[in-house]
């Protein structure tokens, strides 16, 4: 098979400078709502890339939570590898690709954690199971195998039974305030 052969006619949608929101955040949300009409999976799912302390860029998956003036919000934990180099170097690079609009959005900037009572009010509104696995998780580190972290999940489940699942101080969100806003289309 030739890769190259699978190219596509990517003509769907245009990026006509006279329609375009002069608010680079309500021309965001403009596509982050046409992604969401036309059914695209996982709409708001975004590649976050970070770089370490030699320069060396690692790009991931995470998903936004909050599309406002003071920036972009998604929530993880602190201490895995995106949340170390956050913490080396506060600037990532955000990408959205929408394919059914065949949209794509890049975004850079600044990042900061938001306050504890947005982690606590977003971490509470999460499934239990989710709230269970954010705590039970050392996100980026090696385990000995999937049994020890199923039988921390199942202790810690036994544990809150009776009372809310707290959110551990290793667990949070950051926001990224948009610096440029990149628009690609056909």
């Amino acid at each position: 098979m030739n890769i190259a052969d699978l190219r596509k006619d990517y003509a769907l949608k245009t990026l006509d400078e006279a329609a375009v929101e002069r608010d680079p955040l309500a021309q965001f949300l403009a596509w982050l709502s046409e992604a969401l009409s036309a059914q695209v999976p996982e709409p708001t799912a975004m590649t976050l890339s970070t770089v370490d302390e030699r320069g060396r860029p690692a790009g991931r998956i995470v998903l936004l939570k909050a599309a406002e003036p003071d920036g972009l919000t998604f929530f993880t934990n602190y201490r895995s590898r995106k949340g170390r180099e956050l913490v080396e170097n506060p600037y990532a690079a955000l990408l959205f690709h929408w394919l059914a609009p065949h949209r794509q959005v890049r975004i850079e900037g600044g990042v900061s954690r938001v306050t504890p009572h947005e982690s606590d009010a977003y971490f509470a509104s999460r499934p239990v199971g989710s709230r269970l696995g954010a705590l039970a998780s050392p996100q980026s580190e090696t385990i000995a195998s999937r049994d020890v972290l199923e039988a921390e999940v199942r202790a810690l489940a036994e544990r809150h039974r009776h009372g809310p699942v707290p959110r551990p101080p290793h667990w949070g969100g950051y926001r990224i305030a948009p610096e440029s806003f990149e628009w690609l289309a056909p």
